[in-house]
């Protein structure tokens, strides 16, 4: 039976396609999604999902409450952790261009189990990314309409229930660690974009890679206003000590930028994303590589200078709050105009982070239904439309329902670890396929991959192993539902072992 757990399915050549023709989708051929896609649409919907709740809430609370001022480090090694994976992501993403991501590439090189486990650990990441950020958007929305004037009942703008912080608990509201009720029906704003950008993501990718387009447009302006006028007012002062002392446990010191490192990791999610998108790309060959490594390199860039400008502004120990970059806007009275633009622009920006993470999910399931690991709802295509709509459907109403009764906190910390997974088991199998196919056609080829392989497998591994114990609790337990729906299910109707010779 072990050995029937780790069966590969068979890499074959890939052509290059024109626009428009349909795509082979399964290993019976059935024809799917349309291609339309180009590499500035890629790198537009890398730009999407990665820039959004890094700068606009992560980066200020990692400062206040783990790295300081050298929040701008863990930004260094998070990237750097992505940078591995994100090359190796490219090789597979030019060779396999389908839809599932991670999981067909582990499907390919590691085994069919593996390639479940990180089908459902991928879960983790888009569906609980979608729900975490649209907490987020709501936060942000609430604050611009009371600037407006505009007052919704905290009854409808927030979760039932809440997890006690560190600065909670210091306050002494509650205790840390621990569940309280707020007294709260459910996030409305939260179920509103949810179900707003599944509708969008329903009717048609060209129309979604559009609408990521303009909206990621009016985000980037934002942070190069940003930029151009908080650099104006750096205090250098505000960057000393660049690493503050050790307070005990990951609260400052280099266990603090490490412990940054893994929760501004949150930040670099989405760029895998472009992967998810392959089968509807013209040229996926050429275009792949460029649309991942091109938003990676950029999103870096863009992270480190704002979280530099950020603690160079204000003191880091005021950036714990849930809208970091408002608050430096708030210290200094010229700069009102911008907080203003700033808010547009977070909310913009993680309007496209939710629906980039509402494209990717559906399309993963898509990918494990026609290999029959799932149910064929999954994979169904709209006639019209040429979308996974019944998987967009269900994905956003389970997104919709997290979002209004979970807090962000909880949300959160469960993502990376999925994602961390995912990227390890990925630089892995690019190694594998190095050493069983040497020969096979690859457009795009990692550069000393053993070495770049590697490196990746041990940052994305080193970050998870600073996850608290919760998180492995998390996974753990997620693992054995995962596991238990593919015995019962994926296991007896994979399409590959049905393929098999009886015995």
């Amino acid at each position: 039976m072990f050995k029937n757990l780790m069966i590969t399915k068979p890499i074959e050549a890939q052509p290059h396609v024109d626009a428009g023709e349909p795509v082979e989708g399964s290993l019976s051929g059935e024809v799917g999604f349309k291609r339309t896609l180009t590499a500035k649409h890629l790198v537009m919907l890398g730009l999407g999902a990665v820039i959004g709740a890094g700068i606009f809430v992560i980066t200020g609370t990692a400062a206040a409450n783990h790295a300081g001022p050298a929040i701008m480090l863990s930004f260094v090694i998070a990237g750097f952790a992505c940078a591995m994976a994100g090359l190796c992501y490219a090789e597979f993403a030019a060779m396999i261009p389908a839809s599932g991501s991670a999981y067909s590439y582990t499907y390919a090189t590691l085994g069919e189990a593996l390639a479940w486990f990180v089908g459902w650990s991928l879960v983790l990441e888009y569906l609980f990314a979608a729900s975490t950020v649209a907490v987020g958007w709501s936060g942000y929305t609430v604050s611009f309409l009371d600037s407006l004037g505009v007052h919704l009942p905290a009854a409808l703008t927030q979760a039932p229930i809440n997890f006690c912080t560190h600065e909670a608990a210091q306050a002494g509201a509650c205790e840390f660690g621990k569940f309280v009720t707020t007294g709260a029906l459910f996030n409305l704003p939260a179920v509103l974009i949810i179900g707003a950008v599944g509708i969008l993501c329903y009717v048609g990718i060209t129309q979604s890679a559009t609408a990521n387009a303009i909206i990621v447009s009016i985000k980037v302006l934002v942070i190069l206003l940003l930029l151009a006028f908080g650099f104006q007012y750096i205090n250098a002062e505000n960057w000393l000590p660049f690493i503050p002392e050790n307070q005990g446990g990951d609260r400052f010191g280099w266990e603090g930028v490490l412990r940054g490192a893994s929760i501004v990791f949150f930040a670099y999610i989405g760029f895998d994303a472009v992967s998810t998108a392959a089968q509807e790309v013209k040229n996926p060959q050429r275009d792949m590589p460029i649309g991942i490594l091109g938003s990676l390199f950029l999103c870096t860039v863009i992270y480190i200078a704002v979280s530099a400008v950020l603690t160079g502004m204000v003191p880091y120990t005021t950036l714990g709050t849930a809208k970091p970059v408002a608050t430096a806007l708030e210290a200094f009275p010229s700069l009102l105009w911008l907080k203003t633009l700033v808010e547009i622009g977070a909310i913009a920006g993680l309007t496209t982070v939710i629906l980039v993470m509402l494209m990717g999910q559906p399309r993963i399931f898509f990918s494990m239904a026609q290999d029959g690991l799932l149910p064929r709802f999954f994979g169904a295509i709209h006639a019209r439309f040429r979308t996974p709509h019944k998987g967009t459907v269900l994905v956003a109403l389970v997104a919709a329902v997290m979002a209004a009764f979970l807090p962000i906190q909880l949300l959160g910390d469960v993502v990376s670890m999925g994602t961390l997974v995912a990227f390890a088991t990925v630089c892995l199998g690019v190694m594998v396929l190095r050493r069983t196919q040497p020969d096979l056609h690859r457009p795009f080829r990692v550069p000393a991959v053993f070495v770049v392989g590697t490196l990746g497998v041990a940052a994305c591994l080193g970050l998870v192993a600073t996850m608290p114990l919760l998180n492995w609790m998390v996974l753990l337990a997620w693992t054995i539902i995962g596991f238990t729906i593919y015995f019962l299910y994926g296991y007896k109707h994979s399409k590959l072992r049905q393929q098999l010779p009886q015995r």
